[in-house]
């Protein structure tokens, strides 16, 4: 038996972990036994020496599968006996924090990387906020992924400052500026995979198709754009939660013609390559990852003035903030930086430098290690 400490990754979906976690797996394996609780039932990951322990762990409120969830993590926690716990996504660390109180976990932590209810009302807002402060509570220790979401947490009364930390300058994984690099092979395969000309200025949107990332107001940004610029195509990749296509297609109108749609993609920095603009008009983000790789990519971005998002743009200098929900703003933003080449290329060359610089993998891969170092040497 290893004498290494014990440490267990929770998520609801196992994309989580090899979209935000695998970096800190493998660095991690060298001083730890890992081992990763999510539900495997449908989608394997591949990790050398780490362990895989499915629980399904359901993403939307239902009191009967979560309560089973429940109990088969405090199984899990009591038999593996794990020297510490890290959760990521709101139901996992919900039910984490709660099977490893009960287990008597010496170090359980939580990393908040956005709050749900904030684009919620009336008893759904204060319920699942409730419940957010039940996973402070009930944690040792605290992570946000931005500067901005910790004050927010802080000024919403989910934690004290005192309980909560951001890792380096922020972003729960960094960026690998290896991967995520200008690309004109990238840039010009994925251009004739979705017929899109070399000259055409690009604007991307990359994540999850869903209301919360603004797509309502990029749809309605689209004819404005199309109107003001010559040449301009939309690439639209992500899987559609929402039926969100039908809604941007009904939106673009007459200049459907100059969307293009991309379901799921293993190889986003490919997309990031071949954009000009990167767009996220998200009306919540814990710290916008995407974002970041884009600007890894010396793409500049065109997001909303929210807490997480501040932390990925400089504003100015590396991309552009609008209001939220404010579909003129956002088309007015990306009209005239498509149009401004000098400035667009500008900001671009800043941002590459600030991804690089101030958010590679490394930083926050070597600032989690050190974290759980003093987190274990403190652990009562």
């Amino acid at each position: 038996m290893s004498n290494k400490p014990r440490l267990c990754f929770v998520t609801a979906v196992p994309m989580t972990v090899s979209s935000f976690l695998s970096g800190h797996i493998v660095h991690l394996s060298a001083s730890y036994d890992v081992y990763v609780v999510s539900d495997f039932s449908g989608q394997k990951i591949e990790l050398e020496g780490v362990e895989c322990i499915s629980v399904p762990i359901p993403r939307n409120i239902a009191l009967l599968s979560d309560l089973k969830a429940l109990v088969l993590l405090w199984r899990v926690f009591r038999e593996y006996r794990f020297d510490i716990t890290i959760s990521v996504t709101p139901k996992a660390g919900l039910l984490s924090a709660l099977a490893g109180f009960l287990s008597r976990i010496p170090v359980r932590i939580h990393w908040f990387t956005g709050q749900v209810w904030v684009t919620q009302q009336g008893v759904m807002r204060q319920l699942l906020k409730a419940l957010d402060k039940l996973t402070a509570t009930s944690n040792t220790q605290l992570l946000a992924d931005s500067l901005s979401q910790k004050e927010f947490l802080v000024a919403e009364s989910i934690c004290k400052a005192k309980d909560i930390e951001v890792i380096a300058n922020g972003s729960i994984c960094g960026v690998d500026s290896v991967r995520f690099q200008p690309n004109t092979e990238a840039r010009a395969a994925i251009r004739l995979q979705h017929h899109i000309s070399p000259q055409a200025k690009v604007v991307l949107f990359l994540g999850r198709l869903n209301i919360d990332k603004g797509l309502n107001e990029l749809a309605q940004s689209i004819p404005i754009v199309c109107n003001a610029v010559p040449n301009v195509a939309f690439l639209i990749v992500g899987p559609d939660e929402e039926n969100m296509s039908t809604a941007i297609s009904q939106a673009a109108g007459d200049y459907i013609k100059n969307v293009y749609f991309q379901g799921f993609t293993k190889n986003p920095e490919q997309y990031m390559a071949a954009a000009d603009v990167f767009c996220l008009p998200s009306y919540r983000e814990g710290f916008g990852s995407s974002v970041l790789e884009a600007a890894a990519c010396g793409v500049p971005a065109v997001a909303t003035n929210i807490y997480g998002l501040i932390d990925a743009v400089a504003d100015g200098i590396t991309g552009v903030l609008v209001p939220p929900r404010d579909a003129n703003s956002l088309a007015n933003a990306l009209i005239k930086l498509l149009k401004d080449d000098i400035q667009r290329q500008l900001m671009g060359q800043q941002a590459r430098i600030r991804a690089v610089d101030d958010f590679s993998q490394q930083i926050v891969v070597l600032g989690l290690s050190d974290y759980l170092e003093q987190a274990t040497r403190s652990a009562p």
